[in-house]
């Protein structure tokens, strides 16, 4: 299915409602204005295999030239508003770009742009400032019928860069129709139990593979997606309870924002209208679930795979429940866990998470990189730790590249992290490994307290008593810092490098 079927049965339907303004575009809107987007992109001699870059927060005008871009045949590069001007530069210049749009609220970078990314086409939505021309009135100029040529197109994001440069992921065309079957509307429905009537919503940024290819999956099967501009814990939970919302997709930040709300605020809205919630992007501290389940009911599904798309895990929750803690098993490859050498290792044993038989890793214009991800059987990694229990239900530990090797012991951040997540007074939390003289490496916790002006001696204090019941003496911080916003990204994952290199003198990062 596509919009376009959509358009046609449902002229009248909602395909997304935008929760701060409450601007509503129908699948009728969304098909002619992506039709006329498609028109523009073929005047400006853009065919088939070219790319876009789109640079813009959360706003209604993003379906629409991601479903044109779709429907061009184009590859469609979302690039995250929070970024610097030479980010986003390098990211324009790698993907080749002939096309850059983006959106007066994103601020003086769209202002810096035009003069570092070269001869490019450039657009503004909303209100226009110069060199951009309005997006809108170049789109409006075109006819609302189908282009002559359509073949369908694809996203074509980067990874989030929480340890180094963002790496571009780029699919291959598939020169099918634009309204083909893909993986992950399949398994929306078959896996999630989204349905064509579905009310989904979307607390996350746009211009993350998961909120994008998730929103565009329920527009494939006709539902409607509500669309937080910002995401705030008690208003997602007034949407959920004005628009019936029957299916979302989280990360655990935001269930841990949700939980840190008094119950009786909790407690104010009806939220039974929920079936589906899904929640992704990194591994939920098992009490946070454990919550979550209990409040919103045994819905809470859970998957592991990456912008790369080389495996998938899934987990429901009555499996979850009898494996706490792990993100799933392996419904796309077949899971492998391998030592430093690349050696597979039996159940219960911890090393580098594989996928053997998944969909190949290319990380574009990055032939390293590429070959980083694989091992010496040709089996591909996103340089997660972790282990298989008999049952071939995987555990996430961290990531390779967080490690804190102190006195010679590895140390693994996450389950530091989870432990003091459970704090009441701790909003956020991100584990480093410090320069230490004797150890080589020392482990800090840098907090993000949930009242600012208690972060100090005293709070450390009483963080270090908490840890030291569950945990040894080599996992426990030897240090507790502070910082009053941690640099995470919206979709959940936290720029722990930007704060470890604070340690290490590669940066100006702040903490206290």
């Amino acid at each position: 299915m596509h919009p376009f079927h959509h358009a046609q049965s449902h002229p009248d339907r909602a395909a997304y409602i935008m929760a701060g303004s409450g601007e509503t575009v129908t699948y009728k809107q969304l098909d002619e204005r992506s039709n006329q987007g498609a028109h523009l992109f073929r005047s400006l001699g853009l065919q088939p295999g070219d790319v876009i870059a789109i640079f813009m927060d959360n706003s209604p005008r993003y379906f629409e030239i991601a479903w044109a871009a779709q429907r061009s045949g184009l590859y469609y590069t979302c690039i995250s508003s929070k970024l610097t001007t030479s980010e986003v530069e390098y990211i324009v210049r790698d993907c080749a770009a002939k096309v850059f749009i983006t959106s007066a609220t994103v601020g003086p970078i769209a202002d810096e742009m035009p003069a570092v990314i070269g001869d490019l086409k450039l657009f503004m939505t909303g209100d226009v400032r110069a060199p951009y021309e309005s997006f809108e009135a170049a789109r409006g100029a075109m006819p609302t019928t189908p282009i002559a040529d359509e073949t369908a197109g694809s996203d074509m994001l980067y990874s989030s860069g929480t340890t180094g440069r963002p790496k571009g992921v780029k699919p291959a065309l598939t020169g099918l129709p634009i309204d083909a079957p893909n993986a992950l509307q399949m398994m929306t429905q078959g896996l999630f139990g989204f349905t064509a009537d579905c009310v989904y919503i979307s607390p996350a940024p746009l211009y993350h593979a998961a909120p994008l290819r998730w929103c565009m999956s329920v527009h494939k099967l006709g539902g409607t997606v509500i669309v937080m501009e910002k995401f705030d814990p008690e208003t997602m939970l007034s949407l959920i309870e004005k628009y019936k919302v029957s299916c979302g997709q989280f990360v655990p930040t935001h269930f841990v924002r949700l939980l840190k709300l008094p119950k009786e605020v909790r407690e104010k809205y009806d939220v039974s209208s929920l079936t589906s919630a899904v929640h992704a992007a990194a591994p939920c501290p098992v009490p946070v679930k454990e919550q979550m389940i209990a409040w919103w009911g045994p819905i809470i599904h859970e998957y592991y795979a990456g912008t790369e798309g080389n495996g998938f895990c899934y987990i429901g929750s009555a499996d979850w429940l009898n494996h706490k803690g792990s993100v799933g098993k392996a419904v796309l490859g077949e899971l492998r866990i391998c030592d430093e050498e690349g050696n597979a290792l039996a159940p219960r044993n911890e090393g580098q998470v594989y996928f053997e038989n998944g969909p190949p890793i290319n990380y574009h214009n990055d032939p390293v990189k590429t070959a980083e991800s694989y091992n010496k059987h040709g089996w591909t990694s996103l340089g997660d730790v972790g282990w298989v229990d008999e049952d071939g239900f995987l555990y996430l530990t961290d990531r390779k590249s967080f490690m804190i090797i102190s006195g010679g012991v590895n140390v693994y951040p996450q389950e530091i992290e989870n432990l003091l997540i459970g704090h009441p007074k701790v909003a956020d939390v991100a584990v480093v490994g410090a320069p230490d003289e004797e150890m080589g490496e020392k482990v800090v916790a840098v907090i993000q307290p949930a009242n600012w002006a208690e972060a100090g001696d005293e709070l450390a204090a009483e963080l270090n008593e908490f840890v030291r019941a569950s945990l040894s003496g080599v996992k426990r911080p030897r240090q507790f810092d502070f910082m009053e916003q941690l640099p995470r990204h919206d979709t959940g994952k936290i720029y722990k490098r930007l704060i470890r290199d604070a340690y290490w003198g590669k940066t100006d990062s702040k903490v206290v």
